[in-house]
């Protein structure tokens, strides 16, 4: 299993390569959440996703011979963005499946980075089956989304900033796609203050690992859908389950409604467009999944990469819920 000492690690290697991203408060939120919240804006991050965090660590960390056939990823679009930067930082040519849903902002701005780009398929997972077959004919070497050590270990540098930021952290909230980022920063935490619970959000419509933590049988793996697109794995990585087993304290899901309501309030409140997978813990905040009355909270916003034209779909879905989220 992954060491707490490979994070550490990874945090030297990325030092000169990525941000270290604010970690800022909200007079609002406070008020809304009856709690200090924080929140790590890793939608300021370059590529706007801390997913360049772990593509950058395993790409610099890959050696001449296993890169000579180049770079193959998956990625329902944020990934991408890293692999192809991280890519195209060392030289080397990228080719990056996407589902063919993929926001344009996304796909755009992946080969804009230098990538080629082929839109297949309408999940992650199905995008993902494609690269192995391509994978498997040409000798390209394979960066996966999630499910590496390497690229865990490079998500993993999100929570030992918030800790370097902020020591007094005594609960944080990581959304929950194929689980990089949450193993990364549980295991993180973990290792250097393990009184610090760590709980993570999935979307209602992806609750793959959800249900396994909580012992239900998942639900078939075709019938995933959610708006934030940047979570919507099927199922948890093989990889990434055994540590949020070990190390994440709760799982809890939050409705698409509740994802654009949190969305909104970014929007307006912050003035920052973030994405639904960007918005997910937020959303676990606002709507008071979890008690969190007078404690130090930690909320990573993964991601900030999402079409502005999509606004009134989230405008429309958060107003279903503004009524009852304010009586209630």
């Amino acid at each position: 299993m992954l060491k707490s000492v490979q994070i550490e690690e990874a945090m030297e290697k990325l030092k000169d390569k990525v941000h270290q991203t604010p970690l800022k408060q909200s007079t609002t939120l406070n008020y809304l959440s009856n709690a200090d919240v924080y929140l790590k804006l890793e939608n300021l991050q370059k590529t706007g996703s801390f997913k360049l965090r772990g593509a950058m660590n395993k790409i610099l960390s890959l050696t001449d011979q296993e890169v000579k056939n180049g770079i193959l990823a998956a990625s329902a679009g944020n990934h991408a963005q890293g692999v192809a930067m991280a890519s195209s930082l060392r030289g080397i040519r990228s080719k990056i499946y996407m589902p063919k849903h993929t926001p344009f902002s996304k796909a755009s701005a992946t080969k804009g980075y230098g990538a080629e780009i082929v839109l297949v398929g309408d999940t992650y997972d199905e995008s993902y089956q494609k690269a192995a077959e391509e994978m498997s004919q040409n000798g390209s070497t394979f960066v996966h989304a999630f499910d590496d050590e390497r690229v865990i270990a490079g998500q993993g540098t999100v929570g030992l900033e918030m800790l370097q930021q902020n020591d007094q952290l005594d609960v944080i909230f990581v959304p929950i796609g194929g689980g990089g980022l949450i193993s990364g920063v549980a295991l993180a935490i973990k290792a250097i203050k393990p009184s610090v619970k760590v709980i993570g959000v999935q979307a209602v419509g992806a609750p793959a690992t959800y249900q396994k933590f909580s012992g239900q049988k998942l639900k078939s793996p075709h019938a995933i859908h959610t708006i934030a697109d940047g979570i919507m794995v099927k199922e948890p990585g093989i990889i990434t389950y055994p540590i949020i087993e070990k190390y994440v304290d709760e799982i809890v899901t939050v409705t698409d409604e509740e994802i654009a309501h949190a969305i909104m309030f970014m929007l307006e409140r912050e003035k920052m467009l973030v994405e639904g997978a960007g918005a997910a813990a937020l959303a676990s905040i606002l709507y008071k999944k979890v008690p969190v009355d007078g404690k130090k909270v930690g909320c990573i916003i993964s991601g900030g990469n999402v079409d502005p034209v999509k606004i009134p779909i989230y405008k429309e879905l958060s107003n279903r819920t503004m009524r009852l989220y304010y009586t209630g």
